[in-house]
């Protein structure tokens, strides 16, 4: 029986991404969702977390795009006030060796720590872009969640026996984001000795990596459909389309709504029981 957490990102991005995440917890079409510490509608997105006390909260930490919480990070804003927006320019940075490992550890513990001062108990930690993948950013990024008395980290690797194959193949557009998933696998070995050095725990991997942007109903089906046994996350974007999230600067804006009514569907509650997935949340995960 495979197990999984249906996990949203960007929790507090807008007001229309933080409806879309309670409307999905209320029913447990999400088991789990990841709040940005650095967003403009966190406050609200800590409202909607206290009255799902159901819903596992992790901390989406973000080192690209936006605003620090912390101040001095010259390495993760090239001298500036914020984050830098390429992501290109960033893994090429963290390759390099380029940004600073104590200015990581700062502003992921800083990040974290406005989290659980809020009074939300932060279930574990992942990164805005899987920045983390990189060995030289995972590291105090795991620093950074022991110091706050987190032991369980997003696997951002999505393993080719995860893929829902003949959608892939059918749907040209996915072909280069297949390409690039597949070729960042070779930081998975370094993740899984990372991980298991610091003593966190994590997943057998995530589904939904390949598909961010374009999963509809029927590949998220097909991803269901593909789950190994194991445990597993399903990384996804649920939101509405509105006026805020067309000015956030992300590319990800139709694709949410998409997403919200794929997950709210009787047709994929269906292939849940069909596949006999177990639900659960980063909370459960220490325990198997």
């Amino acid at each position: 029986m495979p197990r999984l957490i249906i996990n949203a990102d960007d929790f507090g991005l807008t007001s229309g991404v933080n409806r879309a995440i309670a409307e999905a917890g209320c029913v447990r079409a999400i088991t789990s969702a990841t709040l940005m510490a650095n967003s403009r509608a966190f406050a609200e997105a800590v409202l909607f977390a206290q009255e799902l006390p159901a819903l596992g909260i992790g901390c989406h930490i973000v080192l690209i795009d936006g605003d620090p919480v912390s101040s001095g990070l010259a390495s993760l804003t090239n001298g500036g006030a914020q984050f830098r927006s390429s992501l290109k320019d960033f893994a090429f940075a963290a390759i390099k060796k380029r940004l600073s490992q104590q200015e990581i550890q700062r502003e992921a513990e800083a990040q974290i720590r406005k989290i659980q001062s809020a009074g939300i108990v932060v279930t574990h930690v992942d990164t805005h872009k899987h920045t983390h993948l990189f060995p030289h950013v995972l590291h105090p990024v795991l620093k950074a969640a022991k110091a706050c008395g987190i032991r369980t980290i997003r696997n951002p690797f999505e393993p080719f026996k995860a893929w829902p194959k003949p959608v892939i193949a059918g749907r040209p557009s996915l072909w280069k984001r297949s390409l690039e998933v597949a070729l960042l696998q070779k930081f998975s070995t370094a993740f899984r000795q990372l991980v298991d050095e610091e003593g966190i725990t994590t997943t057998d991997g995530s589904a939904g990596v390949i598909a961010t942007g374009g999963l509809n109903q029927s590949l998220l089906q097909a991803t269901i459909e593909a789950l190994p046994e194991g445990t597993w996350e399903l990384v996804c974007h649920p939101g509405y389309a509105d006026a805020d999230l067309a000015r956030a600067g992300t590319r990800l804006v139709e694709s949410r709504h998409v997403e919200l009514e794929a997950l709210l569907s009787d047709e994929t509650r269906k292939a849940l029981a069909r596949r006999g997935v177990q639900l659960i949340s980063y909370a459960d995960v220490k325990h198997l």
